[in-house]
């Protein structure tokens, strides 16, 4: 894909902005973990119950009146899927979704109950990055991917500019470090715009960190083949962006990878001590914390990306 331009802080903070007109802040929770006081932002509390509304806004709104007639197609498991439906709505936009015949039955329909047009196809054997643009191509529709496009990077990364702004008034400081979960990078990416003094560290589930290897490679490298399943249906990205890439090896992003067992602890914990539900893609950062491969530190920053669960498997995951 070729972008008019790369994603900028600037571009960050414009997108902060925009969204504030529109929505309140996500709420950041404080928990110790091992004697240290660390910040939880909740964006599992969105509208949607998950980020993607930040990039799903601020790239809907900086569509000409032409473009917004012709509509929009995205491609997503779901989170996406109802951000980009969600803004569309409201901007009174077409929206098709390319969804997978697996994606979890509440991200499914939440999408369209928001009024949005999904394509089904299978994971296994289809392209949804195809399938899309050919969608867009056909209807002179305007593509909007999940993470590889600088105004998804920028939306995404005003989840930083607040969280900055709430451990400031909560007497933390500035964040130290920042810990993320990572599917394709967008949230990441953004957030190291976003947080240009704080470490970053993306989390992915074992067998799908292909950002982590790719850091540490300095080059990008794919999942591999046969990948093991996963309850992180969010965070199944084959391969990450060039775009996504760019930003958080600029940064020296590192990353780490969480078990299934790990992420169900992450779910039950956030249920018990933060009263908050998590999905498991969501929870993978949390999880990277208890299991002590992140250490909590003072200014330590912990993204819960997202709370959309399909509910009989996360009663099971916190059973």
């Amino acid at each position: 894909m070729t972008f008019l331009r790369q994603p900028t802080r600037a571009g960050v903070r414009d997108a902060a902005e925009k969204i504030a007109r529109i929505l309140p802040p996500t709420p950041l929770y404080l928990h110790e973990i091992n004697g240290v006081a660390v910040a939880f932002k909740a964006e599992s509390l969105q509208p949607i119950g998950a980020f993607k509304i930040r990039g799903a806004w601020h790239r809907l709104t900086a569509l000409d009146e032409d473009a917004r007639q012709r509509g929009v197609v995205a491609f997503s498991s779901g989170n996406h899927a109802q951000g980009v439906a969600w803004a569309a709505r409201r901007l009174g936009i077409a929206a098709t979704i390319v969804m997978p015949a697996d994606a979890p039955r509440a991200k499914l329909s939440a999408t369209l109950a928001l009024g949005a047009e999904v394509v089904r196809y299978d994971r296994a054997t289809e392209s949804r990055e195809g399938i899309a643009a050919r969608l867009a191509e056909a209807r002179g529709a305007t593509l909007v991917p999940s993470f590889d496009d600088p105004w998804i990077i920028e939306g995404q990364g005003s989840a930083g500019i607040e969280a900055a702004a709430q451990m400031a008034a909560s007497g933390l400081g500035v964040p130290t470090r920042v810990v993320v979960p990572c599917g394709g990078g967008g949230l990441a990416a953004g957030l190291a715009l976003a947080l240009k003094d704080s470490a970053v560290t993306v989390v992915e589930p074992e067998g799908w960190d292909d950002m982590r290897r790719s850091l540490e490679a300095s080059w990008i490298e794919p999942v591999g083949d046969n990948p093991p399943p996963t309850a992180c249906d969010a965070l199944q990205t084959q391969r990450v962006s060039p775009l996504t890439f760019d930003v958080l090896s600029r940064r020296d992003a590192t990353g780490v990878a969480v078990s299934e067992a790990e992420t169900a602890a992450a779910q039950r914990w956030a249920a018990a001590q933060l009263r908050l539900v998590i999905e498991p893609g969501g929870a993978v950062a949390l999880a990277a914390v208890l299991a002590g491969k992140v250490t909590a530190e003072p200014g330590l920053l912990v993204i819960l990306s997202g709370g959309n669960v399909d509910i009989d498997a996360y009663a099971r995951a916190i059973g």
